[in-house]
């Protein structure tokens, strides 16, 4: 006798959701989360959805594609590499290994960037390390009329960047390679908005979590986190018109330094904002 033929299990998106859960408990800090995101990203599917098509039986691609994610993730990988990308201002940005992923905190900066504009303003402003473009992309995408130069080294970076633009259809942003200013020669500037590196050297959370992964040029800046920001503060100046706005994002302990450090430079106009948990997290000055 013929051995009968065996039949291929058959997994639907509630049984998926529901292994992807147990082998996340162990590993992720948002398990459900975690495994709902995945699961939509291989399924093509919206959290309406996900719920109310559990009984849809996934493709053994589909199988393959999400248990090869769900390796990624128990390593601790970043779920926004995973997917490739991160909402942002409303934005669902690309992004890769490249750059940074984009944080709630730096709506922060963009919310108080805008504050400073007058409404139909015709501005330049310069975006210093522009990574995914989540700050240059937002200030393009809210004032149309203002001239956006985002900068960075790194050309992989200034891809995805470039890529998030042609996905939103914006095209007041002008693309510059090079080291914080050197691509801005010439220019003069109502605004200069940056989220540079900010996190000291031996910090130990450099070795947990998202961060492990993303790129170390954009994180760290010197023994003390200030290198960057004491570059961007020296030489701002030599760009800003007579009254221009100099807004930064920074880590929650700097802003006494940055304070003293802008003093030294003749900024006026100091304030430094706090994010939605008390934290000292961007500091605006004006030359």
């Amino acid at each position: 006798m013929q051995p009968a033929a065996v039949r291929p299990s058959i997994v639907t998106v509630g049984v998926a959701l529901h292994k992807a859960l147990h082998e996340l408990e162990l590993t992720s800090p948002t398990p459900r989360l975690d495994a709902e995101v995945l699961l939509m990203h291989v399924c093509g599917l919206d959290r309406s959805r996900l719920i109310i098509h559990n009984e849809t039986v996934l493709t053994g691609e589909q199988e393959h594609k999400l248990a090869n994610l769900l390796d990624r993730r128990k390593r601790g990988e970043p779920i926004a590499y995973l997917t490739g990308t991160r909402e942002f201002w409303s934005m669902e940005l690309n992004v890769t290994p490249a750059t940074l992923i984009p944080r709630p905190e730096t709506e922060l900066l963009v919310e108080k960037a805008l504050a400073h504009i007058p409404e139909n303003a015709a501005w330049t402003i310069a975006d210093l390390g522009t990574g995914s473009g989540a700050i240059a992309l937002t200030l393009a995408k809210e004032l149309p009329r203002c001239r956006i130069i985002a900068t960075d080294s790194s050309p992989a970076a200034l891809d995805v960047a470039k890529s998030n633009a042609e996905k939103f259809g914006l095209t007041n942003v002008e693309w510059r390679e090079g080291n914080w200013f050197t691509p801005l020669a010439g220019e003069t500037l109502d605004m200069i908005v940056s989220n540079p590196p900010y996190i000291r050297a031996d910090d130990p959370h450099l070795e947990q979590g998202d961060v492990r992964f993303e790129p170390a040029a954009a994180l760290v800046s010197g023994a003390d986190g200030l290198d960057a920001i004491r570059h961007i503060a020296l030489h701002a100046r030599e760009y800003l018109k007579p009254g221009g706005w100099l807004l930064f994002e920074h880590g929650w302990d700097q802003a006494e330094a940055i304070g003293a450090l802008l003093r030294r430079h003749g900024y006026r106009d100091m304030v430094c904002h706090r994010d939605l948990a008390g934290h000292a997290r961007v500091t605006a000055c004006r030359r």
